[in-house]
């Protein structure tokens, strides 16, 4: 029985061959990145204006209902969350570390962080939970020095923390409390007034703007860490958009499972 299939549009191709004398051959694309922001969250607020009760985000609850949070109460949340985050006075030295899996909260912080120009970064659980000498956990935590931690739950989390976070370093969890560190809870960070410094440091934010640091899976070593920009994910976005030309027939649905602290899901 033949499967029924849709024409799909792909973006123009193009592309030059250099052979090298020492046997290499570089493959270079000659279509130029399309027009693009110069922040990511530029889009965030183009489609909380033209589609602001579109469904951006949804989750399963464990009781089998969605959650689902739209483009306008994203860009409200990520603006009230990011007042939290300037209130706090968090060094760009010391980025955000986000320690669980994806889930909207995650997306939330990631989002207001780039939004005022704070950096972050998205660990991978497994270095919390599975590991039982926390020895990459320590290194990455050694080297970004985080002044502020997030996890979903911070009990399942407390441990990890507790063995590799300065005594200094403030907790949000959604639930749970981490015992060692002060805990503060993630729905509170919503109720922050929006003042004029949020718009104010999101003006700042431009294509050079430290957006994250993405860690390699130091399957060779310890994991590396490797800044990442504005430009390099806008970008990024605008390529895909060009070569998957059809996401613009119309509203894509993405069924999104990779971890946000991969290159690939990231």
């Amino acid at each position: 029985m033949q499967k029924s299939v849709r024409n799909v549009c792909l973006g123009s191709l193009g592309v030059s061959l250099e052979r090298r004398a020492d046997g290499s051959t570089l493959v270079r694309s000659t279509v130029p990145v399309p027009p693009h922001p110069g922040k990511m969250t530029e889009l965030l607020e183009h489609w909380a204006r033209h589609s602001p009760e579109r469904v951006f985000l949804a989750k399963r609850n464990d009781g089998g209902d969605w959650r689902r949070i739209t483009y306008r109460e994203t860009l409200e949340s990520v603006r009230h969350i990011a007042a939290a985050l300037l209130e706090r006075d968090l060094s760009s030295k010391r980025p955000l570390v986000l320690l669980s899996d994806n889930d909207i909260e995650h997306a939330l912080l990631s989002l207001a962080a780039m939004y005022i120009g704070l950096p972050f970064s998205a660990i991978s659980p497994a270095y919390s939970l599975v590991s039982s000498d926390y020895g990459k956990l320590k290194h990455i935590l050694a080297l970004l020095d985080p002044q502020l931690v997030f996890a979903s739950d911070g009990a399942k989390f407390s441990k990890a923390i507790a063995a590799c976070c300065s005594p200094d370093t403030e907790v949000i969890a959604t639930r749970g409390e981490v015992a060692t560190h002060r805990t503060t809870r993630f729905a509170s960070l919503l109720d922050t007034p929006v003042r004029s410094a949020v718009d104010a440091a999101h003006g700042k934010v431009g294509p050079e703007t430290v957006a994250k640091v993405l860690f390699t899976s130091g399957s060779t070593g310890v994991p590396k860490g490797v800044i990442t920009t504005q430009r390099m994910l806008i970008s990024n976005q605008a390529m895909m958009r060009h070569w998957l030309a059809f996401l613009a027939d119309e509203p894509p649905v993405l069924l999104d499972w990779l971890p946000w602290n991969h290159t690939f899901g990231g």
